[in-house]
């Protein structure tokens, strides 16, 4: 998920799923895929928010099928990095992600989970917490965890304490995002002593698909909202690219974070979760982590919450934004009314105003 500024950091705050299990196909064979104009069709329904269909794609490589938990574990075994994208709060997503982490683990005992969740000033914390130095509490306080780290991140947190595993803090700052957001890339050298290690000794900002992907799903937001007829052409292409160079010091940050670990203990494997805009189609942090060490070998899974999960379905683009595609029961709308969005913003005015700029 796109979070490029202060705001719309709030506004990825999403619903979770109350799941006490969650089903996998587990009779992968049985279940065919169905090509269509613009989709493919699967022929099992997802029957609640706890079940999920992986289907294999290998980004276009070969024709999709649905696959096991297990065979997806052992193929993303062969990999240096493994990314999976989630979506933030959904329980199968989640699931999802604590059984290929301990499947990872079974096949690779030397192996780091990295996280969005976790910002690098908060390497300390996370350190200790899996030191068994402070408690759990602490650890959500001090480490700034995300609002559903309970339901969402304890399981693989949990996992790696109790098997002795790092966790890497990979995020930036989120009030350092802001701040991009609002001077640009020129703000990294305005940073001095710990804190400008914190975020990305470079923004990968060029022209590419990454960029263009971005732009994409801006011009769909910016259909949402009021502009000012005011603002020159020249201001609103300025502000554009810094929203760009807002969410690439998200991407940058984590890659040097991934990279970081990585060239300190060579040979080692690395799970790193994030919302999975900034994996799909190994764009984003896979991009740019490879950017740095191009012999290093990445795989992701990519989410999907279908539009109808009794008979669910994936673009036939769709195919080119992961090696796997996980396959998974949509959320409620957030609002159906414009009023209830303004309350919204009202409630969270505090969450925003802890991410505005503050350097």
């Amino acid at each position: 998920m796109i979070k490029s500024l202060a705001i719309s950091a709030v506004f990825s705050a999403v619903f979770l799923t109350s799941a006490c299990a969650t089903v996998p196909v587990n009779n992968a064979d049985s279940v065919s895929i169905v090509k269509g104009e613009s989709q493919y069709t699967v022929s099992t329904p997802l029957p609640s928010f706890s079940d999920f269909i992986l289907v294999e794609t290998q980004m276009g490589d070969v024709p999709p099928r649905v696959v096991t938990l297990d065979y997806v574990v052992n193929d993303l075994a062969k990999y240096d990095v493994v990314f999976v994208g989630e979506a933030h709060g959904h329980a199968a997503s989640h699931y999802v992600q604590s059984k290929v982490f301990s499947g990872l683990h079974a096949k690779h005992a030397d192996i780091a989970l990295s996280m969005e969740q976790f910002e690098r000033s908060q390497q300390d914390v996370v350190d200790q917490y899996l030191a068994g130095e402070i408690g759990e509490e602490t650890l959500i306080h001090d480490g700034k965890a995300w609002d559903h780290y309970r339901s969402s991140y304890r399981p693989l947190v949990e996992f790696a304490k109790n098997n002795g595993l790092p966790v890497i803090a990979a995020e930036v700052p989120g009030n350092m995002v802001s701040c991009v957001g609002e001077r640009g890339p020129d703000f990294l050298n305005e940073l001095e002593g710990e804190p400008r290690t914190w975020i990305a000794d470079k923004l990968h900002v060029e022209d590419g698909l990454y960029k263009d992907k971005f732009y994409k799903f801006m011009a769909a937001a910016a259909g949402h909202s009021v502009s000012d007829p005011n603002e020159s052409e020249a201001d609103k292409e300025r502000k554009k690219f810094y929203r760009f160079a807002a969410q690439v010091s998200r991407d940058d940050t984590m890659a040097m974070s991934i990279f970081d670990h990585i060239e300190a203990n060579p040979g080692r494997k690395v799970m790193h979760i994030d919302g999975s805009f900034h994996s799909a189609g190994l764009l984003g942090t896979v991009e740019r982590l490879l950017i740095r060490n191009p012999k290093l070998t990445a795989a992701n899974i990519h989410p999907i919450m279908v539009d109808d999960p009794k008979n669910p379905s994936f673009d036939l683009k769709d195919v080119g934004e992961g090696q796997f595609l996980l396959l998974i029961y949509p959320t409620p709308k957030r609002f159906v009314k414009m009023s209830n969005i303004s309350a919204f913003i009202k409630r969270t005015k505090g969450k925003i105003d802890e991410n505005r700029c503050a350097y």
